[in-house]
């Protein structure tokens, strides 16, 4: 897919990993819509003025993505002002760390499925109809290695139960929605690990951690380290632009943390 012309939908373009994926789309010639929220109003006035220096019609909106009302009002929005859709960056999650949020309570719960898992429904159930008018459009939709390791080992300080629960769920969505998609609409997911900002360095969690804690998440990673943004954008690049028979998958990329923890012992001599 050539991106150069094409109009994006980014989910949770206020900072971080969504605002990376989006300005970088839209330096690579997309048009690009960037969804923000009430949370992070500095950061959101901050991108509104950054994403307004990059050539193009690009739009930053205000939105509740727990509201499916809201969704469907923001689909009509880019079809009005865009006449259609050919990428969905699907974004959105709350990440609850039990370090932060401490024991789960019932509002914990209710608020991590609204976000983590029925706003990515949501959106995806709106956004097929218009990504289907195309002869050839792609959306990623963005998971944790949660969805894998749950509380085990080192994570379990950053990985609630909900938080867990919704990305293991997503993968199954994302079979679902390729097949609603196809052929003309490649539906993939790109499972993350520990990346700087998110679960890691540049999160709050992460400084709540001790520095015991910290290195027993690295050491359990094979590559010893956390991931880092531009490493995300280069694989979101790679499924909208190269993996064009690539649909329904799921693209872990982690650095092998999920791998990680166990040695491989030499064979025994066995019996000559």
């Amino acid at each position: 897919m050539n991106l150069k012309g094409k109009t994006a939908l980014v989910l949770g373009g206020t900072k971080g990993i969504g605002k990376a994926i989006g300005f970088a789309l839209a330096r690579a010639g997309a048009t690009v819509v960037l969804t923000c929220y009430d949370d992070w109003p500095e950061e959101a006035a901050v991108m509104q003025q950054e994403l307004a220096t990059i050539d193009g019609d690009h739009l930053a909106i205000k939105i509740d993505l727990r509201e499916p009302t809201a969704i469907q009002e923001l689909f009509a929005t880019i079809r009005t002002c865009y006449g259609g859709l050919q990428i969905l960056i699907n974004n959105i999650e709350r990440g609850g760390m039990p370090v932060v949020h401490g024991p789960y309570t019932p509002e914990q719960w209710e608020l991590e499925m609204a976000t983590t898992l029925r706003a990515k429904w949501w959106v995806m159930r709106s956004a097929l109809p218009l990504l289907q008018e195309n002869a050839e459009s792609a959306a990623i939709t963005l998971s944790s290695i949660a969805g894998l390791v749950g509380r085990s080992g080192p994570a379990g300080l950053i990985f609630n139960d909900g938080y867990s629960a919704a990305n293991r769920a997503i993968s199954s969505f994302t079979e679902t929605w390729a097949r609603q998609g196809a052929p003309t609409v490649r539906v993939n997911e790109l499972m993350l690990g520990f990346f700087e900002t998110r679960h890691a360095e540049q999160t709050r969690g992460w400084g709540l951690l001790s520095t015991e804690q910290q290195a027993a998440i690295r050491e359990h990673i094979l590559l010893k380290r956390t991931g880092k943004i531009e490493e995300i954008i280069t694989a979101v690049l790679f499924l909208l632009q190269d993996a064009t028979y690539m649909t329904g998958t799921v693209l872990r990329m982690d650095g092998g943390y999920v791998l990680g923890g166990e040695e491989i012992i030499p064979l025994p001599p066995g019996v000559t």
